[in-house]
């Protein structure tokens, strides 16, 4: 009985597998067929649109990187990605130390962990307004601005992420570093920081893919100066070719490579740090 049982659980599990891999294959084999057709080759027809296209041709690329100015595009959106990332692990990891090693016996810091971590059930429409004035006023309707929102954003998921995971790094560690002389300070950067390198990926992946696809903030925040993210200028395509969907695509496939390629350098630490950082 056991054996049929588990063989009906391997079974449930694999169908369950191939569907979410269908779910996943099927938007990106309809992404590649549709960037590489040619208006003419579109039909109403459901063969039509996922029959493989003529002639694999780039002339759909190369027109998609001149109305979006990709060059220019690509560039902010990696400023405003890289910048967020560093300054989130930087940031966040040292706000997740000291709440993380203090809440447990202090009313204050775990008071301070509940208020950030509330910070996720904001939804960013309450803030968009006032933040667009406020930034505006400040002289921050820019990149930079944009980059400073983004860190406050994620602050409450990374610290959340981070003070977890530091439950699964034995306190004896730091207690062994100050019994050698090291400060506070230097115990974290030369003890704690490195042994959280999982984490750290992890948070980098989160933050990276939510600021390169983001299309609010820049939006609100950076209308009028002429700089655009990614994201950002392939909002063209709906007004200037309608349902011209081949050069759509072929931007979204462009703006696809640099976050993917990210990914994988990364993806041998996500597991890791998400495992350990669920662990309470």
């Amino acid at each position: 009985m056991k054996v049929k049982a588990e063989h009906k659980t391997n079974w449930t599990v694999m169908i369950l597998l191939i569907l979410g891999l269908i779910t996943i294959a099927f938007p990106l084999y309809m992404t590649i067929v549709i960037a590489f057709k040619q208006p003419s080759e579109m039909t109403n027809s459901i063969s039509g649109i996922l029959s493989l296209p003529e002639s694999f041709s780039l002339s759909n690329f190369k027109e998609a990187m001149k109305v979006t100015d990709f060059w220019n595009s690509l560039r902010n959106s990696l400023l405003i990605s890289v910048l967020t990332v560093v300054l989130s692990i930087v940031i966040h990891s040292l706000m997740g130390y000291a709440v993380g090693r203090n809440k447990a016996h202090s009313k204050f810091y775990n008071f301070v962990y509940l208020f950030i971590v509330s910070g996720m059930f904001v939804p960013f429409a309450i803030l968009m307004m006032p933040l667009a004035k406020q930034t505006a006023e400040m002289g921050l309707g820019n990149w930079v601005g944009v980059i400073i929102l983004y860190v406050v954003f994620y602050m409450p998921m990374n610290v959340l992420l981070y003070s977890g995971y530091l439950t699964n790094i034995p306190i004896a560690l730091e207690e062994a570093a100050r019994v050698d002389g090291a400060s506070t300070w230097r115990t974290y950067w030369k003890v704690i920081f490195p042994i959280m390198k999982p984490m750290h990926a992890t948070v980098a992946v989160i933050t990276a893919l939510s600021v390169w696809n983001d299309v609010m903030t820049p939006l609100v925040i950076m209308a009028g100066t002429g700089q655009n993210t990614l994201p950002l200028a392939q909002l063209n395509f709906q007004t200037q070719f309608g349902t011209n969907y081949n050069l759509a695509f072929a931007s979204y496939l462009l703006a696809l490579i640099p976050i993917v390629i990210f990914y994988v350098i990364c993806q041998k630490q996500i597991l890791n740090g998400v495992v350990n950082g669920a662990v309470k």
